[in-house]
C-alpha cells in the first residue's frame, strides 16, 4: 500500500462536517459542509506539519437541527459567525497552496462528494486540485483486513484512544493522522 502513497511529498487529510437533519426535514442533497478540519501530513515521517480549521454559514438550511448539533457540538453561533462556503473556501485554498505533491485523504467518499456538491450549488470551482484516496479502504487492505471500520473503531483496533470530539471536523482529521502508520502499512495491528 505504501508505494501507492509513496511518490507524494504531503498527505492532506480531511474530515468535513454537515448539515444532517433528524426528522428528514430535508433531503440529503441539500446537506451542507458547516466545518472543514484539514491536516497536511509529511509522508517521509508522518508528522502533522500543519491544520486548518474553518466553520462555515449554511444558506440552504440555516438553522442546525438539534441532531446536528449534538452530533457535531457545533453550535448555531459558530456557524452563524462563519462565511458562507465560497468564501470559506478561498481562505481554505490559500492555506492549501503553501504546499505542492498531496494527496487528498479522507476516511470514504463522503468528503469528496460533499466538497463536490457544495462546490457545484454555490458554482465554485472544486477547491482541491489533488488525487483522492480513501484511507478507510486503505487501513483495511494495508492490515490484510477484509472488514471496513469506522474511524473510531480503526483507532481501537490499532490501541489508540481517541483524542478530542469525534465528529468535530479538525479532531477526526488529527486521529486520521495518527492511523497514517497503519493506513501506509509501516505499522501492523
Amino acid at each position: 500500500m505504501e508505494r501507492e502513497l509513496e511518490e507524494y511529498d504531503y498527505y492532506l487529510i480531511i474530515d468535513l462536517e454537515a448539515t444532517c437533519c433528524d426528522q428528514n426535514s430535508f433531503p440529503r442533497h441539500e446537506m451542507e459542509t458547516i466545518e472543514i478540519g484539514a491536516v497536511m501530513v509529511e509522508a517521509e515521517n508522518l508528522n502533522v506539519v500543519d491544520e486548518f480549521e474553518c466553520f462555515i454559514k449554511p444558506v440552504r438550511n440555516k438553522q442546525l437541527t438539534n441532531l446536528c448539533t449534538e452530533l457535531t457540538s457545533i453550535t448555531q453561533s459558530q456557524v452563524d459567525m462563519a462565511e458562507e462556503y465560497p468564501q470559506a473556501v478561498k481562505v481554505f485554498q490559500k492555506w492549501l497552496y503553501q504546499y505542492s505533491g498531496y494527496i487528498f485523504c479522507s476516511w470514504g467518499d463522503y468528503d469528496r462528494k460533499q466538497l463536490i456538491q457544495d462546490s457545484q450549488y454555490h458554482r465554485i470551482g472544486y477547491p482541491i486540485d489533488a488525487e483522492h484516496i480513501n484511507i478507510k479502504k486503505l487501513f483495511s487492505s494495508s492490515q490484510g483486513l477484509k472488514k471496513k471500520f469506522g474511524m473510531a473503531r480503526a483507532l481501537n483496533k490499532a490501541g489508540l484512544e481517541l483524542i478530542g470530539t469525534h465528529h468535530r471536523g479538525i479532531d477526526d482529521a488529527r486521529n486520521m493522522a495518527r492511523l497514517m502508520p497503519y493506513i501506509t502499512g509501516r505499522k501492523k495491528l
